[in-house]
């Protein structure tokens, strides 16, 4: 009985789909130039499959957006946010000061 417990778990979790990995990073969206700006910016990453989240600011002139790297790169919302009309490059992660 403990066998079978045991063989049934490992299928499973073998018939399992890799675990998504989410991700966030920050894109630098120069480009905004007023405050409805970011309404499109969003929108564009949004559409993208994976984004899970976009918070896109016009004062910082930023997105940060949460996805599944699974599903989505860097460069394709990179892409999605320049073919809207406003290009963007990942920004560097920011090194922690002591």
């Amino acid at each position: 009985m403990k066998m079978r417990f045991v063989l049934t778990l490992v299928i499973t979790l073998l018939s399992m789909p890799a675990l998504a990995a989410m991700q966030t990073v920050t894109l630098s969206v120069p480009g905004m130039n007023c405050a409805a700006c970011p309404i499109t910016v969003k929108v564009a990453l949004n559409k993208v499959d994976g984004v899970s989240q976009a918070d896109v600011s016009y004062p910082e002139r930023e997105a940060v957006v949460t996805f599944d790297d699974t599903q989505t790169s860097v460069e394709a919302l990179t892409q999605a946010t320049g073919n809207a009309g406003y290009p963007s490059t990942m920004k560097p992660a920011e090194v922690e000061r002591e």
